[in-house]
């Protein structure tokens, strides 16, 4: 439509007679198309072509004229005049058509721009589609129809291999405004891109049903997702397996191979960080919930299964749950216990094995037991009367500062 009526702006130019009446028509022809398809304000355009033509008389005539440009918005004619007197059209007209021509261009394409700009803005957290289309600067630039995403290699997994043509997955990650026009910027390793996997292979999830708590994710190695259900009468961990795993499968697929821990997600924090760090068996765990941090006990046999390989296990079962968290085995822990016995009784002047056994059993086996024992405390403690008592609490007092 465009291009049909540029091509009648020359053709008029060259016409015998009030040519500019015939460009007035087209040019009103040519705003209407836009306010319709493109949804650009006529106004806005006029108001860029008076000012365009403004300073294209002031170089035609000289900074010194007094100038003025404008056009009627019913009936599309342009009026330019020069000393309060109209220029005539053989004077002024090809320049007349050649900017309105050059404006309209420049705002069709700002719209366009700013049309897709807009779209994708609302898309950002959702799955495109799209193709790649060449390599760039370390990027991947992908055809998505109207405009292209960037996909950086760093955001592509690490066993993956894209070739010029191959068909591409990702999460819109954010939309920038450049001097280019919209930049998309795409993602396959965001904890995002499999939230979104699974609200289009689960539909209890996009329904509501089922709801995603929490995900944490290593890129291309493991994934641990927690879920919950609404209704008792859905199984949140079975709805995204699916039958025979077919759900599951088809996320890993296109995660090429990553695995995927579905958590069954709880209230009770104790239970819930024993469903993330399954397969592996835990003995004990002790909470500090004001700083979130907590220690977990396991046999030596589950220890390394609870902490994964190079402690990947534990790193995403503690960002899951929001917990700092720290496994020992249980020969570890009693080793470690051990150690702080004997060296605290070291310490201690005229307190000999079978007071050590003693303080220990009534659970003075720790500095921090012994700091906070008070005299009352430790003549109960068999073999101590109140002398030995004040000796031993002076002394803890002095190691302890």
């Amino acid at each position: 439509m465009e291009k049909l009526i540029y091509e009648r702006y020359i053709k008029a130019q060259n016409r015998k007679g009030n040519w500019v009446v015939i460009m007035a028509n087209e040019l009103l022809s040519v705003l209407d198309y836009i306010e319709r398809e493109k949804g650009i304000d006529k106004r806005v355009i006029i108001s860029a072509i008076e000012s365009a033509l403004l300073s294209a008389a002031r170089k035609r005539f000289g900074e010194t004229a007094e100038l003025s440009v404008s056009i009627d918005e019913k009936t599309g004619q342009i009026k330019v005049k020069k000393n309060n007197e109209v220029v005539k059209s053989d004077e002024f007209g090809r320049i007349a058509a050649q900017t309105a021509r050059q404006i309209i261009t420049q705002k069709i394409r700002e719209a366009e721009r700013e049309v897709v700009y807009n779209d994708y803005k609302t898309k950002i957290g959702d799955i495109t589609n799209g193709i790649v289309h060449r390599f760039e600067q370390g990027n991947i630039i992908v055809d998505l129809g109207k405009t292209e995403g960037v996909l950086s290699f760093k955001d592509t997994l690490p066993k993956e291999e894209f070739r010029q043509g191959s068909r591409v997955r990702a999460l819109i990650l954010d939309v920038r405004k450049t001097n280019k026009g919209p930049q998309i910027i795409l993602s396959r390793t965001h904890a995002g891109f499999v939230k979104r996997l699974f609200e289009l292979e689960v539909p209890e999830i996009y329904e509501g049903i089922v709801e995603i708590k929490s995900i944490s994710r290593q890129p291309g190695e493991r994934t641990k997702v927690a879920v919950c259900s609404k209704d008792e009468k859905i199984d949140s961990v079975g709805a995204c397996v699916g039958v025979r795993g077919s759900r599951i499968k088809n996320i890993v697929r296109e995660l090429h191979g990553e695995k995927v821990d579905i958590v069954r997600w709880q209230e009770d924090v104790k239970e819930y960080v024993k469903a993330a760090l399954s397969p592996a068996k835990i003995s004990k765990i002790n909470l500090d919930s004001e700083n979130k941090k907590m220690d977990i006990v396991a046999d030596e046999d589950q220890l390394s299964l609870a902490i994964g390989k190079h402690g990947q296990n534990v790193r995403l079962a503690s960002k899951l749950i929001g917990w700092s968290i720290n496994i020992v085995g249980k020969e570890q822990l009693k080793e470690a216990k051990e150690k702080a016995k004997t060296q605290i009784f070291e310490q201690l002047e005229g307190v000999g094995e079978k007071t050590q056994e003693a303080l220990a059993a009534a659970g003075f086996e720790t500095k921090e037991a012994l700091m906070n024992a008070a005299v009352e405390d430790l003549v109960k403690v068999k073999g101590i009367g109140k002398k030995r008592a004040k000796q031993i609490v002076e002394q803890i007092k002095k190691i302890t500062g």
